[in-house]
């Protein structure tokens, strides 16, 4: 998208989403009672307010763009990575949410820290932030400048600063409410105009049968046959796993909004609701790359599916509308990311070691300044990202994502489900585990080339397999180390609602993959 597609009428709807979205970040900011705590929204979080937060953390224009590519190239195949997270969604809602609500936690380095001890909590809080620095804001910044450089014609340091200032400018004021609440709008906005995106092009293309008919048959299949380079069924089933516990289970970012539900009830209707959401992952973000196939099949270059479609289907005034619902992505996303790391930081790192009598204010003003602090160091680390130009970095770190994943999996796993890990396994697994992972993962993807090596997400599996192994025998060896209760959960009963939504989502999960096999 460049700057001759921006009309008078796309600018003043950009200045109409931004009022807007300030006007609820502020009304929000008042919501919260004085001297409250910035960073859970005073545990009053409803279902759909966790619902849309974690959803929206989930979504980038990265998202946007490159599930739109992959519906251009592969068809529906990649909606596996949005349809199968419902598995994970529910483990999180049924098993780790009641014991994280139970311990009364605020971050997830607590939680462990409950589990396993002072130390681990001290490992996992450096982990946290790191990963949240590099994944959650200076890629996220990387990939939202380049779109802002594209429209406004200024340095990627600029993109990135206003786009910081703008999510900023939430998490400072009002906190985890003021994100959460600017996330219903935001993503509201969202499926309202992929949404219509999708309906335009059907149109165009003459409805969903001549789509059918316009496109390969294997694009409508959800498991490709394991001869499959980039899909194959079995790495899927048994290594997006490794990866869902980690993403949706054990990360800050996506897990805080659950932390701030009013009970445990409002956080698994909120999960619930992130999983009836995902579902619209393949019709909002992958038909549209689809559609595009039917409609403009020779075009070059997949990634360019979703603005083909934008700029060829839609009218002055709703490029606009577009460019603010990617907008929208990066502020929602950054803004979580913010406040995660605002979070852990001052809790785990801050109070709990230099200054455990700090009175609620004064949390609260240096979650302040570490949110500024992580912001400088965000867009540094998106500047020199885009310094270098031999490597698509962005696409890179997708990758290595499946590398970082099975240390925390196997953590959080035999912490929650087998009371004989010690703390030494548990250690182990975060430092040895991580540094042997990262080194897998850099021959894997820097390395000479071999067909003997298996599929990324095989190869996730199989790491995550081995820390467990190591795991249990260092726990069964270590008979005298320190060992810790598991956190009880949440005493109560199921709620009759929760358990008719979520048998209902899993039910309507099974349907979609007997019907797109």
């Amino acid at each position: 998208m460049s700057t001759h597609h921006m009309q008078s009428l796309d600018w003043l709807i950009l200045i109409i989403y931004f009022a807007i979205l300030i006007a609820i970040g502020v009304w929000a900011s008042m919501k919260r009672r004085k001297e409250s705590s910035l960073f859970l929204a005073e545990r009053s979080l409803r279902w759909h307010h966790i619902g849309f937060s974690m959803w929206g953390t989930n979504v980038g224009p990265s998202m946007l763009i490159a599930s739109a590519s992959a519906g251009f190239t592969t068809g529906i195949v990649s909606g596996n990575y949005a349809w199968y997270a419902f598995v994970f969604i529910a483990l999180l809602a049924f098993v780790f949410a009641p014991r994280y609500l139970g311990s009364g936690i605020q971050t997830l380095p607590e939680f462990m820290g409950l589990r396993f001890g002072q130390s681990t909590r001290n490992i996992l809080a450096w982990y946290t932030i790191v990963t949240i620095i590099i994944s959650w804001l200076a890629l996220t910044l990387f990939a939202g400048g380049i779109l802002i450089r594209q429209v406004f014609e200024i340095p990627m340091w600029l993109s990135a600063l206003i786009l910081l200032i703008i999510s900023a400018f939430f998490t400072m004021l009002g906190g985890l409410k003021a994100v959460a609440y600017t996330n219903v709008y935001q993503m509201l906005l969202l499926i309202f105009v992929s949404a219509t995106l999708t309906i335009v092009g059907l149109s165009h293309v003459g409805g969903v049968s001549a789509l059918v008919d316009k496109v390969p048959a294997d694009y409508w299949v959800l498991f490709k046959p394991n001869s499959d380079e980039a899909f194959p069924w079995l790495p899927i089933v048994l290594g997006y796993p490794v990866m869902g516990v980690w993403f949706w289970c054990t990360d800050q970012s996506m897990v805080q909004p659950v932390l701030a539900a009013r009970d445990l009830r409002e956080g698994q209707l909120g999960t619930n609701f992130t999983g009836w959401l995902k579902i619209l992952d393949v019709p909002l973000y992958i038909l549209p790359g689809v559609i595009c196939f039917a409609l403009f099949p020779n075009l070059e270059n997949p990634d360019e599916a979703y603005l083909t479609m934008v700029e060829n289907l839609f009218p002055i005034g709703m490029v606009g509308l577009v460019f603010a619902v990617l907008t929208a992505c990066l502020v929602s996303t950054i803004g979580s990311a913010l406040n995660a790391l605002s979070t852990v930081f001052t809790i785990d790192i801050y109070v709990k070691k230099f200054k455990p009598e700090a009175s609620q204010s004064h949390i609260n003003h240096v979650g302040r300044i570490v949110t500024v602090i992580g912001a400088a160091i965000a867009i540094v680390l998106t500047v020199a990202i885009d310094s270098i130009k031999e490597l698509n970095l962005f696409n890179v770190f997708q990758s290595v994502l499946s590398f970082i994943a099975p240390p925390m999996t196997a953590v959080f796993l035999l912490g929650v489900f087998w009371k004989r890990t010690t703390t030494l396994a548990a250690n182990l697994a975060l430092t040895a585990g991580t540094v042997f992972c990262l080194t897998v993962g850099v021959l894997y993807l820097w390395g000479p080339q071999s067909s003997l090596w298996p599929h990324f997400m095989m190869l996730s599996f199989c790491l995550c397999a081995l820390l467990i192994l190591m795991m249990v025998v260092v726990s069964l060896l270590d008979r005298k180390g320190e060992r810790h209760a598991i956190p009880t959960p949440v005493r109560g009963h199921l709620s009759k609602r929760v358990a008719i939504l979520w048998t209902a989502l899993a039910l309507v999960m099974i349907g979609l993959y007997i019907f797109f096999n």
